[in-house]
């Protein structure tokens, strides 16, 4: 089926969308699709998953499971996978039955810091200074001197400030290698850093990109904490560079489907990438509910074949992640020494606030450095989102920011 505006490449919508992976960004997925008139199926191991829970059908099996990958492809019009570890190579097997997006080569690069960094270097899109680390015979190397101070992380499986080490000197640098198990590593100079941002991308099987608004976000122990859209530092020249930057790398990578790029703005206003997700993003979250098209319609779209729009952001947002740190309280004198019981924050007191939105995750524990949700504040203003979103972490017993 043909019109003028080119091809119909769109899925038959009495057919089902899959994904692999149960963690919240598939569940969010999930929702979008499911939205838009598609039944999901969700290939997880995991019989508690939150994806598998939402979804329509649930192939409870491993990742390369040949019947459990054979019966997605059979059901499914499209595929996707919700995170950047499921293994390349069975999204090989499904593509070679079925549309898989994002592509096992892409994905593939995202899963291993060494050849993320090549692909910076390739496309012209600048980093930090680094140094692969491929044994132990590498430490030795005359250029490690001049990347310390830095910042150590395995090449592969690393994500949400795991697998990670600051170290300053070579002696540091010995014990956190051992310390990370010995494996293929990669050491990044440790830069001054002003702020941190990332740009989330979509791209069509046709080439079309759009992207959301720059987001600036705020870490902590490594692990996203807050996120402000539109982001308070960033001016509009910045913004439009880490976007073409964004851009190119998708182009790069041929990709198709939703990419993100986290970025580092130094002390003197340069960029320098710091790594890719070909997914959606936690910093992305807040799109649900601020702009008119989410990150994970846009997934929904590159998948299906669906005409590609640029998002429009109608509301300020501050998004803060929920950690299961929140369902542990704090010691006090009366509770010193006894065992703790996890309780549920007092979500009453948030939602009070004007413009909050709260979304759990479907996950039944809470366990410490766990994201079992997010809050999103809207608001006319970017000043009064942050007002709000500081009220609701002083209730939460969040950190300012």
């Amino acid at each position: 089926m043909t019109s003028a505006a080119g091809p119909d490449r769109s899925v038959d919508r009495s057919r089902w969308l899959g994904v692999l992976g149960g963690g919240q960004l598939g569940r969010m997925f999930v929702h979008a699709a499911q939205v838009q008139g598609y039944s999901v199926a969700v290939l997880e191991p995991d019989p508690g998953s939150p994806a598998g829970a939402a979804g329509d059908a649930h192939l409870q099996a491993g990742y390369l499971d040949a019947a459990a990958l054979a019966a997605l492809a059979a059901r499914c019009a499209a595929v996707t996978t919700e995170f950047e570890n499921v293994p390349a190579d069975a999204l090989r097997t499904l593509a070679l039955s079925v549309p898989v997006s994002p592509p096992a080569a892409a994905v593939e690069v995202c899963q291993h810091r060494a050849r993320e960094k090549q692909c910076f270097a390739a496309a012209g899109v600048p980093c930090a200074p680094h140094a692969v680390l491929a044994s132990v015979g590498d430490l030795d190397s005359p250029q490690i001197g001049a990347l310390l101070p830095g910042l150590l992380k395995t090449a592969s499986l690393g994500y949400d400030g795991k697998g990670q080490a600051a170290v300053a000197t070579a002696a540091e640098l010995a014990q956190a290698w051992t310390a990370l198990g010995g494996v293929p590593c990669v050491l990044e100079k440790r830069l001054p850093l002003r702020h941190e941002i990332s740009v989330i991308v979509a791209r069509g099987l046709d080439g079309l990109t759009v992207h959301l608004p720059v987001q600036q976000n705020l870490h902590r122990d490594g692990v996203l904490a807050v996120t402000q859209v539109p982001a308070p530092d960033v001016d509009a020249a910045l913004a439009a560079q880490a976007v073409a930057l964004a851009e190119r790398l998708a182009r790069a990578l041929d990709y198709v489907g939703v990419l993100c790029v986290e970025f580092f703005i130094l002390a003197d206003g340069t960029l320098v990438a710091n790594e890719m997700a070909p997914r959606p993003h936690n910093s992305g979250h807040y799109s649900i509910d601020a702009c008119d098209v989410s990150q994970f319609d846009l997934q929904v779209r590159t998948l299906a074949g669906l005409p590609l729009v640029a998002p429009r952001l109608h509301s300020a947002a501050v998004m803060l992640n929920l950690l299961g740190d929140l369902w542990w309280p704090a010691a006090t004198a009366e509770t010193a020494g006894l065992q703790p019981e996890p309780r549920e924050p007092d979500w009453a007191q948030v939602l009070a606030l004007p413009g909050v939105r709260l979304h759990l995750y479907g996950k039944t524990e809470a366990r410490r450095g766990r994201k079992m949700g997010h809050l999103t504040v809207t608001a006319a203003q970017p000043e009064a989102a942050r007002a709000v979103a500081l009220q609701a972490a002083g209730c939460l017993g969040l950190p300012p920011f």
